[in-house]
């Protein structure tokens, strides 16, 4: 059920609240059935025993995720060519900003599609870890910690 729910989930950025409160809501239903739970009951608690990140962050950790292997190039070429690093950029070389990983952010002028499209609602500063492994571990981590601010770890 969650690989069907993480699917393509990428392109779900910046999607209004009320459709991700329908997705949270299919996240918790299926928490309840594996759990055995009464719908009821409440979840936070076994979504956080389950290590299942709510709706809106999984999107956040499945878009990083395309992000990182993207400037890493190990995914598609036409998702590595929508992505530019700010250094990359001659005129801005010589700026603070050149020492950074931030990437250059394109403006839209579509207020539906355009910003949720890939080059847009990627991540603008991607930590420097050594391995894909290592990047999806702390980057869990850490959205984890955002996702449940309520449980200590």
């Amino acid at each position: 059920m969650l690989t069907r729910l993480d699917y393509g989930n990428a392109t779900l950025a910046g999607l209004p609240a009320y459709l991700l409160n329908r997705l949270q809501s299919v996240l918790n239903a299926s928490a309840r059935s594996v759990a055995g739970l009464s719908r009821s009951a409440h979840i936070t608690d076994a979504l956080a025993n389950f290590h299942w990140l709510r709706a809106a962050w999984r999107i956040k950790f499945k878009l990083a995720v395309i992000v990182y292997r993207a400037l890493h190039s190990t995914a598609p070429q036409y998702l590595s060519d929508t992505l530019r690093r700010i250094a990359d950029i001659p005129s801005r070389s010589r700026l603070r900003s050149s020492t950074s990983s931030h990437l250059v952010v394109r403006p839209s002028h579509l207020v539906t599609v355009g910003e949720r499209s890939f080059a847009l609602a990627g991540p603008d500063d991607i930590t420097t870890s050594q391995s894909l492994p290592a990047f999806r571990r702390k980057l869990k981590t850490y959205l984890f910690r955002q996702s449940y601010p309520e449980i200590i770890l």
